[in-house]
């Protein structure tokens, strides 16, 4: 199929967009997607299966997502873009690709904010037990699409902060970690190599869960991409975010599942009890750790919230700037794109009834129906940048302000890195369910894309 000639984004669906977003929000953005609920709670089951060879899973992992953001990366500050891979799909592979992954995305995130809406009730709901979730989950979403109806810098504001608080929560339970494995944190005992003596406690299918646990944990660093059609200027922050993108996941997540492994044995019960975060805490003495991290753990869940429901307001304003959904959700007044946040908040105040009528079962049906959609979009960036990337060396060279390491070999490898982890979620049950449900929404959606994409010919 021949590259689609799509006009440059700035021009199309940026230029109604207000660029009310500064550098520091940015910095703070990217930081804050690599430091979510996942790695604070979903860790856990990770560890009770993989053991010490937990730090090998998210290594191996990171390195896929360093390569996915390079790639994308190179795009965005070549076509900055509110649609991120979406329009860089578009243009690639053709509209029916951007309808795909662009709608795959936004229910993704729609059906996110649900999630962590129902996750951050819970939380609540434990300190004030007399509390309603459901009631929880309500003022949460009044909240954030408040948030994100008014100005796009209110959004910056309050990612910047919430980054803030979790950045600073991480690197001073790295500071604790390391001072206790050295033995020189005050009252207590370094516990040295003691815990680290068997790598692969449960075999090769142990270390198999732990990567697919790993993979999924590290959602939510597209959004800085999105977000930097809207900063003041794009190339140069989101080139500065994805350059800095490796150190960041090598410190946050592989460092301290390092942390953590070295310091609580990986069989113990309170890791997947209480997470394993508080489990380390628990074990250095530190008073009032378990609510500490409740607190954390809560701003990351609000965060994630807040930072769902801008970027589907934004990828559902740039499907519709390119033609690929109804025209009202494309109105914008004030800079902001207050329609796309209503109907990008809708799912999460069903959420509040959902959580009502289901509060048992409810969570794990959200995640079966999202199930490995970042993993479908992840390779329409590979896909997308495979072909642009010859077109800007071609056409535009100066535009490659970021570059993927060795191309083509590192994106081909970071497909069949891809394809791995499909066939590794086809072989464990647990995952099977999400992967099926998943190939159905895909297999839909690019249906209706094509339909979209020849009644446009057409037309």
């Amino acid at each position: 199929m021949p590259l689609t000639t799509v006009e440059t984004p700035t021009e199309t669906d940026g230029a109604s967009l207000s660029h009310g977003l500064k550098q520091r929000h940015l910095s703070m953005i990217a930081l804050g997607g690599v430091i979510g609920a996942g790695l604070f709670v979903g860790s856990g089951a990770g560890i009770a299966a993989a053991g010490p060879s937990i730090v090998i899973a998210y290594a191996l992992s990171g390195l896929l997502v360093m390569l996915v953001m390079r790639m994308l990366g190179e795009m965005s500050a070549a076509y900055p873009s509110s649609g991120s891979f979406s329009s860089h799909a578009e243009r690639a592979i053709g509209p029916w690709a951007g309808f795909t992954a662009g709608w795959a995305f936004w229910v993704l995130l729609c059906t996110a904010v649900g999630l962590e809406g129902i996750g951050a009730a819970q939380i609540v709901h434990g300190w004030l037990p007399g509390t309603p979730e459901w009631a929880w989950v309500a003022l949460f979403m009044v909240v954030f699409c408040g948030t994100n109806l008014a100005a796009v810098k209110n959004f910056g504001e309050f990612e910047f902060w919430f980054a803030a608080l979790k950045v600073g929560a991480i690197t001073l339970f790295l500071v604790l970690g390391v001072l206790a494995l050295a033995g020189v944190l005050p009252g207590t005992d370094s516990p040295g190599g003691s815990h680290l003596t068997e790598l692969l406690p449960n075999g090769g299918e142990g270390l198999v869960i732990g990567l697919l646990a790993s993979v999924f944990a590290y959602g939510g660093l597209e959004t800085v991409t999105i977000a930097a059609a809207e900063s003041q200027d794009p190339v140069r922050g989101v080139a500065r975010a994805v350059r800095t993108a490796m150190w960041r996941i090598a410190v946050f997540y592989v460092g301290s599942m390092a942390v953590i492994v070295a310091l609580v044995p990986w069989d113990s019960p309170e890791v997947v009890e209480n997470g394993p975060y508080v489990a380390a805490l628990d074990r250095l003495g530190i008073p009032g750790a378990g609510q500490l991290m409740n607190v954390v753990v809560l701003v990351a869940l609000l965060s994630a919230m807040n930072a769902n429901i801008y970027g589907a307001s934004r990828i559902g304003y740039s499907l519709v700037e390119r033609d690929q959904g109804p025209k009202w959700l494309g109105r914008v007044s004030g800079g902001v794109p207050r329609v796309a946040v209503l109907a990008s908040s809708v799912f999460g105040f069903l959420c509040v009834l959902l959580s009502y009528w289901r509060p048992d079962d409810v969570f794990a049906w959200l995640l079966n129906m999202i199930g490995a959609v970042i993993l479908v979009v992840w390779i329409f960036i590979a896909v997308s940048q495979l072909r642009l990337r010859r077109r800007l060396e071609r056409e535009t060279p100066e535009r490659l302000a970021v570059r993927m390491w060795a191309f083509p070999w590192l994106t081909w490898v970071a497909l069949a890195g891809m394809a791995t982890v499909f066939v590794l979620m086809a072989r464990e049950p647990d995952t099977r369910v999400q992967l099926y449900s998943t190939g159905a929404m895909t297999l839909v959606l690019a249906a209706a894309g094509y339909a979209w994409q020849r009644a446009r010919e057409r037309r």
